[in-house]
């Protein structure tokens, strides 16, 4: 099962912090991101969390 990330996000797009769900992923650098999609505006969001 995938890990999950609760929390804040910013949205470019909006210009706004959301409160979302995302994916956790590793990066091509080995950094661990959280990923989700606005849920105003349907932009994705991307969320650096730190080395994995």
């Amino acid at each position: 099962m995938a890990e999950k990330y609760q929390g804040e996000f910013y949205c470019v797009k909006c210009k706004a912090k959301r409160t979302t769900e995302g994916d956790v992923v590793v990066s091509e650098n080995g950094r661990r991101m959280a990923k989700a999609v606005c849920p105003e505006c349907g932009t994705k969001l991307n969320r650096i969390l730190g080395k994995a």
